[in-house]
């Protein structure tokens, strides 16, 4: 698929949806339909993926487009007291299980898709360590992916901080947090992921003993 003003059009169209669900709460209808925006995201990001090609700029608009909208909601949470975060990791996941099996599907539609990506038990994903994307991209790629992270650990470290949390619940809390810790890893420094994000996840639970009270 080349971009043609149809296509353009239709990019533009889904963009202005996303744009709606993030300012959503200007409307000031009470209602929790701004969450959605997390899911909405997908759509222009994965119609461009479909024009464009270039899995690692996808990735790049995605992770920008959630980062908008995490910074939109921490302020709703720690600032205007409207939002939850529970609702808020609720609906991330959710997209982020959708995108997951958006990345199973579309390459196998689209097996173009698949010249930019490789399959990773049932999905396309980019590697971002290959040779065919520019240093510069790759680059921004890191940048953002971390931004993105930090902005989902940071908010719940904050939000657990002087709660009761049994040794137990701390280490559950820490486990949840290896994949994206492997993840950062990986994208960074991928010869030592494994003891890099073993470091992480220590650096985790001293930060979480300090500041969770026992019951």
């Amino acid at each position: 698929m080349q971009f043609d003003p149809t296509s353009i059009i239709i990019l533009i169209t889904l963009c202005i949806i996303f744009a709606v669900f993030l300012i959503f709460d200007l409307f000031e209808r009470n209602e929790k339909a701004g969450y959605l925006a997390y899911i909405v995201a997908l759509l222009p990001v994965n119609y461009f993926w479909g024009i464009e090609g270039d899995p690692l700029l996808v990735y790049i608009i995605l992770f920008s487009l959630w980062i908008i909208t995490l910074l939109r909601d921490t302020i709703g949470v720690y600032l205007d007291k409207n939002k939850d975060i529970n609702e808020i990791l609720l609906y991330l996941f959710l997209a982020i299980i959708i995108q997951l099996i958006i990345t199973a599907i579309m390459p196998e539609v689209n097996e173009d898709l698949q010249l930019t990506t490789e399959k990773i038990l049932y999905f396309w994903v980019p590697n971002v360590h290959s040779a065919i994307f520019l240093e510069s991209l790759t680059l921004a790629f890191k940048i953002v992916a971390t931004v993105f992270i930090l902005l989902i650990v940071v908010p719940l470290i904050i939000d657990v901080k002087d709660e009761e949390a049994p040794l137990p619940i701390v280490i559950i809390f820490v486990a949840i947090f290896i994949i994206p810790f492997l993840y950062l890893s990986y994208i960074w420094v991928p010869d030592i992921m494994g003891v890099l994000t073993f470091l992480f996840s220590v650096i985790l639970f001293i930060i979480l003993l300090m500041i969770t009270k026992k019951e």
